[in-house]
Formats: C-alpha cells, sequence, structure tokens
C-alpha cells in the first residue's frame, strides 16, 4: 500500500525538523504507543498495538532513519513482527519553507503487510491507516502550531 500527501504547519522548518526526527516527540501522535527505546540518534524501537478489525497485535517495530538532510529530507525504514503479522514500511518526507513561520511537508510511506493481518483484514486495511494518518498529522500539527512557551 502506498500512502502520501502534502501537510501544511504553520511552524518555522527548523522547529517541525526537529519534532519529526525525535523519536520521543514523534511517537507522542503516534495512536497505542506502549514503549519506546532509542538505541542511537539513527536506530530506535517502539512497541505498538495495531491491527484491522478484530484482528489485533502487539508489533515490536525497529525504526532506523535511512536519510536525514536537516531540514530539507529524511528517510525512514521500519519493521515489525507480531504474532502471524509482519509489517515493513518506508517512509520520506520534505520540508520546504512557504516563509519563515510556515512548513510544507510532503510526505509518503510505502507499506507492506503480511500475516494474518493482512489475510482477515485486507479490505479493511486502507480506511484504518487513512485514519490513523489523519489523527497523527492533526496531533503533529497541534503540537507544533501550539504557542511557543518559555
Amino acid at each position: 500500500m502506498r500512502f502520501a500527501g502534502t501537510t501544511d504547519i504553520d511552524a518555522p522548518r527548523e522547529r517541525v525538523w526537529a519534532f519529526l526526527t525525535d523519536p520521543a516527540q514523534v511517537t507522542t501522535c503516534a495512536p497505542d504507543v506502549q514503549s519506546l527505546e532509542i538505541a542511537d540518534p539513527h536506530h530506535f524501537k517502539v512497541v505498538v498495538r495495531a491491527g484491522v478489525g478484530p484482528i489485533k497485535g502487539t508489533f515490536t517495530m525497529n525504526v532506523q532513519f535511512l536519510e536525514l538532510d536537516r531540514p530539507k529530507h529524511a528517510a525512514v525504514l521500519a519493521r515489525g513482527q507480531a504474532p502471524g503479522s509482519a509489517v515493513e514500511m518506508v517512509s520520506n518526507m520534505d520540508l520546504s519553507e512557504f516563509d519563515e513561520n510556515h512548513t510544507v511537508m510532503e510526505w509518503s510511506s510505502d507499506v507492506t503487510v503480511s500475516g494474518m493481518i493482512q489475510q482477515v483484514g485486507a479490505r479493511l486495511m486502507q480506511g484504518a491507516a487513512d485514519k490513523i494518518t489523519q489523527q497523527v498529522f492533526a496531533c503533529i500539527k497541534a503540537k507544533l502550531e501550539a504557542p511557543v512557551t518559555a
């Protein structure tokens, strides 16, 4: 499955970059994250509960930044497994400045799911993924567009 879009964020590009490339910050916008373990600046592990319809599992995701071109481009590889299912996701984001306080993020994710979740939930996957994507980006925008407190 491929997902892509553009998101406008009323915040400086450097602030958007810092948030999106900090696992401790960005995972606060991902639903059902159970734990985060940062190994080094380019690798982290996240445990997340995910599923489609009645089929759910706890995925252990190993995440690696493949490319970091501050503050313009990042590419991420995430691989994970749950009992009977697996997922691999390659995501890219490009940040451009509309002006000094407005950032445009173009993003894409290619996701491969296998196992029980794919077999049972294939019909429901696109809708569920779209809903989660909307929630994640709404959270990111809300956090980045909130007034900065001293």
